[in-house]
């Protein structure tokens, strides 16, 4: 199984984080299938890569909590809803 979830990047006292597919069985700072985004909490900035996020969501991937609060800021679940209201 697919998750979404972040890794930690930076120094010490001033982390950012990556968002990432990874596998379940992967510990954090395991190698991940693709990097989707990152997420500075410091200065409060999300870059997100949409079509790579909903193409794992699509496939079944399920985000964390964390990953899932960023994403419904960002409005990623309106696209998902959209993109599969296209296909049916």
């Amino acid at each position: 199984m697919v998750k979404l979830r972040l890794k930690r990047c930076g120094r010490k006292q001033r982390a950012i984080y990556r968002i990432v597919a990874i596998d379940v069985r992967s510990r954090r700072e395991g190698r991940d299938l693709r990097k989707v985004g990152f997420y500075d909490p410091i200065n409060n900035q999300t870059y997100l890569n949409v079509p790579d996020i909903l193409y794992f969501l699509e496939k079944g991937a399920q985000p964390t909590g964390t990953v899932h609060d960023i994403l419904k800021k960002a409005g990623v679940f309106t696209e998902l809803s959209l993109n599969q209201a296209k296909f049916n």
